[in-house]
């Protein structure tokens, strides 16, 4: 069975999040992607966790469903916690992914926590003043199955190995509970590729997430299993042993979109590559400190070249690039992905032709041209696919900007929709 996992979510009772998210509408929106199987998220929140167990069905197998919904959405029971401590005289902010099979170990967890005098309340995504290594423990101790996955691993101000409050490996922080952290999340920052880059990376498995904090941006990044019980435990033992027959392939943004990809500063719009920033250190406008992205970071840790990468590559769980279908969409007809026009077209073709997985990702370009009536849309999800496109890199919080077309193209499309439409 070809599961389609989103493991990493928000609800709306974490901050900046949206308020339309509740587990009936998440269900709904699974199908709109093609998502077989979601993260609840924010287990370790009290109104989340009641509106789960009112909600959801066990089906005893570590996944759980939504009562009187017919459609084949799985839950399993997720949370992120970001930890802030102090340890070799820094500050330490790192972000933690953690499943658990069932609801009575999340209590447990929960209850562990709370004794321990952390405030689960504030927030969906609780801040905790425990290390990350006390943090596994407490997890692994409630539950031996539970997963422990650091979170979106490079990004700078929250993450394992982010440049402003990581570390500079796996070990270093999370100590005598390093062995059994068995998959790291790359984040919409950087994909698989620049992982392969660091060899002390090799033994984890490498999973994607969306890290969604809306309806419409979960399945952003995602995990393909191909599954024969689908339980629980069937996930649990292919991640932890990475084992390629069933981890098909993650879906990836392409990391230049991602916030933190470039080196930069925000606040004066100044967006540095790595090789020009590791000379001037500073931003050339307001002469404070530079916030080091993703790709400069990789580039500290790294021990491999390009040829090295391409020759080993196939040893390791391969990967899809892939940019969102409104925003293919608004490329084609050259306005913003959040226009009414683009949401129009984006759920004919939903309805139409199938899940945006399906039409991003596995139907023909035959199929694409028969099914949908806009040929410049079919154009932009082949030059997708191919990789024929460019990315303007995200730096300092904000996104990067994805082009399909030309500014000739778009111009020339433009008036192609004005007769269509």
């Amino acid at each position: 069975m070809i599961v389609v996992a989103d493991l990493h979510i928000h609800s709306r009772f974490s901050r900046s999040c949206s308020k339309q998210i509740n587990f009936r509408n998440l269900s709904h929106w699974c199908n709109i992607k093609g998502i077989n199987l979601l993260g609840t998220g924010d287990f370790t929140h009290s109104l989340w966790l009641k509106e789960f167990e009112d909600e959801m069905i066990d089906l005893e197998n570590g996944f759980y469903k939504l009562r009187n919904d017919d459609s084949d959405v799985r839950f399993v029971l997720s949370s992120e916690i970001s930890c802030i401590y102090k340890q070799n005289d820094k500050t330490r902010r790192v972000h933690i992914v953690i499943l658990m099979p069932d609801i009575e170990s999340v209590k447990k967890f929960n209850k562990e926590l709370c004794d321990r005098g952390c405030n689960l309340k504030s927030d969906g995504r609780p801040i905790i003043g425990l290390s990350a290594e006390t943090l596994t423990g407490i997890a692994l101790e409630v539950n031996k199955k539970s997963l422990i996955i650091p979170a979106h691993i490079w990004t700078p101000w929250f993450a394992v190995l982010g440049s402003k409050s990581g570390f500079d490996s796996i070990e270093e922080c999370f100590g005598k509970y390093a062995k059994n952290i068995y998959a790291l999340e790359t984040g919409l920052s950087s994909d698989p590729y620049m992982n392969w880059f660091v060899s002390s990376l090799d033994k984890y498995t490498l999973v994607s997430n969306s890290d969604s904090h809306s309806l419409e941006r979960i399945g952003r990044e995602a995990n393909v299993f191909d599954l024969q019980n689908f339980s629980y435990d069937e996930i649990y033992e292919t991640i932890k042993n990475k084992d390629k027959k069933k981890f098909l392939y993650t879906i990836e943004f392409y990391p230049e979109e991602g916030k933190y990809h470039f080196d930069g500063h925000r606040a004066c719009g100044v967006s540095i590559d790595p090789l020009t920033s590791k000379k001037i250190k500073i931003c050339p406008v307001c002469k404070k400190e530079l916030t080091f992205g993703v790709l400069n970071r990789v580039s500290v840790l790294s021990d491999r070249n390009k040829e090295e990468v391409e020759k080993n590559k196939n040893k390791f769980i391969p990967y899809k690039h892939c940019v969102g279908l409104k925003e293919v969409i608004g490329e084609a007809i050259n306005q913003r992905s959040t226009t009414k026009k683009v949401d129009i077209i984006y759920f004919d073709i939903i309805k139409n032709v199938g899940n945006e997985f399906d039409v991003l990702l596995n139907k023909t370009e035959d199929e694409l041209r028969s099914l949908i009536k806009n040929q410049t849309i079919v154009d932009a999800i082949i030059r997708m696919r191919k990789g024929e496109m460019s990315v303007i890199p995200g730096y300092d919080g904000e996104y990067g900007i994805v082009k399909i077309f030309s500014d000739l193209e778009k111009i020339k499309n433009k008036k192609v929709q004005e007769k269509l439409f």
